[in-house]
């Protein structure tokens, strides 16, 4: 009986690690495929998952999530004769691991050596100052030539950027000698824009300044005549008021003449050389019309 519970343990250690081994566990974001007899049986994804001992076998297990590829500046030549290094990064995601496991040995080189030979084709059509700035074109075309040539195997090519890309030392020198040159211009033209613009301001400050003056000179001389004018007609209201109050109050003849005595003397005050005496005032006691020159 002891003999049968020894066997019993010696067949369970050596079972047991036996089943534990055919336990597989695969984790998330991850895919394993499995062959049976050397023959592609199935794909495993994330979970718990049974190999048959000996008659199945996992060949390969691949990651599914988003991948990059950071390859190294590959030497191209554009259409005007420029050579130049091109650094470039494919990201990348696996979409089919069977295709991926038995449709090509070494995916990442085959990779690399596609996108350098598209970016020779796609910078061999095109000028330097092209190439420098077209990176969005040659981004797309890039990738729309990898994922072609990359979905039989099963990769998704979900995006491309070119990194650097980096001309010859005598093109750079002469870039910058260009750059500069350009901003030089580009400072002279913005202070001849400001020189003009402040031209323009002065002389359209001037000309607002030479019609408020006008218009002002116009605003007094209106005011001033509308003054003189108003002045001229009080007066003669004044004197058209006295007159007809002189004609109502009938006066007599002696209160006139002595109006008219005042109305001379006042002319005697000024510059005249000679007075007149209106012939009323011969009735005047001892008075006659005088003529008298004055200096």
């Amino acid at each position: 009986m002891e003999f049968v519970f020894i066997l019993l343990g010696i067949l369970i250690l050596i079972v047991l690690p036996i089943i534990i081994s055919c336990l597989c566990i695969v984790p998330q974001g991850n895919a394993w495929v499995v062959e049976r007899l050397g023959k592609y049986s199935a794909t495993w994804d994330a979970g718990l998952h049974l190999k048959t001992p000996v008659i199945e076998k996992v060949v390969r297990k691949i990651s599914m999530k988003e991948q990059v590829a950071d390859f190294e500046p590959q030497s191209v030549i554009t259409k005007d004769n420029v050579t130049m290094n091109v650094d470039s990064v494919v990201y990348f995601k696996v979409i089919n691991p069977p295709a991926l496991t038995y449709g090509v040995e070494r995916p990442i080189a085959a990779i690399e050596n596609l996108c350098a030979t598209t970016l020779r084709n796609i910078i061999g059509s095109m000028t330097l100052d092209e190439t420098l700035t077209s990176r969005e074109k040659i981004n797309n075309e890039t990738i729309k030539v990898l994922d072609e040539a990359t979905n039989k195997w099963g990769i998704d090519i979900t995006r491309v950027e070119v990194q650097n890309i980096t001309p010859p030392k005598s093109i750079q020198e002469a870039m910058e000698k260009q750059m500069k040159a350009e901003r030089e211009k580009r400072a002279v033209i913005l202070a001849a824009e400001g020189e003009k613009q402040a031209a323009i301001t002065r002389a359209e400050g001037e000309k607002e300044s030479a019609i408020l003056r006008a218009d002002a000179d116009r605003e007094e001389r209106i005011r001033t005549a509308q003054g003189e004018a108003e002045a001229i007609r009080a007066v003669a209201q004044a004197q058209a008021n006295a007159i007809e109050l002189i004609n109502s109050a009938r006066p007599s003849s002696e209160y006139l003449s002595i109006r008219s005595m005042e109305a001379a003397e006042k002319m005697a005050d000024g510059q005249a050389t000679k007075i007149v005496v209106p012939s009323s005032l011969q009735d005047v006691a001892s008075l006659a019309t005088v003529f008298r020159e004055t200096k």
